[in-house]
């Protein structure tokens, strides 16, 4: 029992100890780990060949249309209307001259007949003056006097009276005439009719409007343009002394869009002057297009006519650039702080023989940009033929960091035969 004690407290020091002597010898057996560095992998980017191309800016904007003449439809004289014609309704088309509205003419016939015996009675009291002053002066010779006839004699002023009485009673007559050709109101111009605002048996008088109509030879859109956009135009400029481009051929063309009946439809036209002064809360200058006989069919009969109020997409043909690059917008990085201009990246090849990998590293550059169309970048400067630029959005960049490449195909725009087009 004693032995069994004393066993009791040896024996879990001893163990300790042999486990202890067993894990030195294993950790001193253990071999040694070689530990190397691995390199951390290069980023993964996109890039995109530098291939400069012929371009034409055009320049977009929008408007609503107007007529080029707009005008009220005003009496002259007072009378009742007797007739309209069957196209003066909101809507209605009418040619030059058309009589539009015809008053009662009754007073203006009794006016006319009255001022023509007026006329007669002066001409006749004209030629009776003029008799007797042919008698007065034929006595006065028969007296064989050698002195001239005074003009008492030659009834100089009852003659002046009864010209002027009968130029009065040709006035009155032309006066009766003009206000009875009023009493029928004509169009000034080939247009439609807006407005109607009055109807037979209704009584008007002078100033009273009776509709509204415009001219429907050609429109008019106005189209406000930012100043930056002005260089990209060939204008007709206006100077003292003469005119931009009355006859309308020397602008730009302008090519209008609209969506009726869930198509869309264009139409063209040119722009033919610009307006007096720029708008000083939008800080915009606007330009007017003239589009010719827009009311006409076209060679699709299912195109409506560009009408009056319409709102219209305007495309308006610039000037030709030569030398442009064309990129995702991406691919703008941004000047420094406080540095004006924009960057891109662009990269420096360093070709991996070893992998078969394209990789480099990237530089920023600073460049001329030309416009930022939507999602896409044109680059005027700054860049050479063959470079590559990095199109991959990227969190951080620094000058001279490493990457890995995948090259994308450079962008184009659609041509038209000449020229590439926005």
């Amino acid at each position: 029992m004693a032995q069994h004690s004393k066993l009791k407290f040896i024996l879990p020091p001893v163990l300790v100890v042999v486990g202890l002597g067993a894990m030195a010898l294993l950790i001193k057996a253990k071999p040694e780990v070689e530990t190397t560095e691995r390199p951390s992998p290069l980023q993964l980017v996109r890039v995109m060949p530098v291939e400069p191309q012929t371009l034409r800016l055009d320049v977009h904007s929008q408007g609503t249309v107007l007529p080029r003449t707009e005008t009220v439809l005003i009496p002259e004289v007072a009378a009742k209307v007797v007739a309209l014609a069957p196209d003066f309704a909101a809507g209605g088309f009418f040619e030059r001259g058309a009589v539009l509205v015809r008053l009662d003419p009754r007073d203006f016939e009794l006016a006319v007949t009255q001022a023509q015996a007026q006329v007669a009675q002066a001409e006749v009291a004209l030629t009776r003056e003029e008799a007797e002053a042919a008698i007065a002066i034929a006595e006065w010779q028969e007296l064989e006097r050698s002195e001239a006839p005074p003009p008492l004699v030659r009834r100089e002023p009852q003659l002046a009276q009864a010209r002027a009485a009968a130029a009065a009673a040709r006035a009155a007559l032309a006066r009766a005439e003009l206000n009875l050709e009023r009493t029928v109101l004509r169009a000034p111009f080939a247009g439609r009719v807006r407005t109607k605002t009055a109807d037979v048996g209704q009584y008007v008088s002078p100033g009273q409007p009776l509709g509204q109509i415009y001219a429907i030879d050609y429109v008019e859109v106005r189209l406000p343009i930012p100043d930056d956009q002005l260089a990209y135009l060939k204008l007709p400029m206006a100077y003292r002394g003469r005119s931009g481009d009355p006859a309308g051929t020397q602008g730009p063309t302008v090519t209008l869009h609209s969506r009726f009946a869930g198509r869309e439809f264009q139409w063209s036209g040119r722009i033919v002057r610009t307006e007096g002064e720029i708008d000083p809360k939008t800080r915009m200058i606007h330009l007017v297009a003239r589009v010719d006989d827009p009311y006409a069919r076209g060679t699709d009969p299912e195109r409506p006519p560009l009408a009056v109020g319409m709102f219209v997409q305007a495309e308006i043909e610039g000037r030709r650039a030569e030398g442009v690059v064309v990129l995702p917008r991406v691919a703008l990085r941004g000047g420094p702080e406080g540095a004006d201009g924009e960057r891109v990246l662009v990269l420096a090849e360093t070709p991996d023989t070893a992998t078969g990998e394209a990789s480099g590293t990237l530089r920023f550059r600073p460049v001329e940009v030309l416009r930022t169309p939507g999602d896409l970048v044109l680059i005027a400067g700054g860049l050479a033929p063959g470079e590559k630029v990095c199109v991959s959005p990227l969190e951080a960049t620094i000058d001279g960091m490493g990457v890995r490449t995948v090259e994308e195909p450079p962008m184009r725009l659609d041509r038209t035969p000449a020229e590439a087009r926005l």
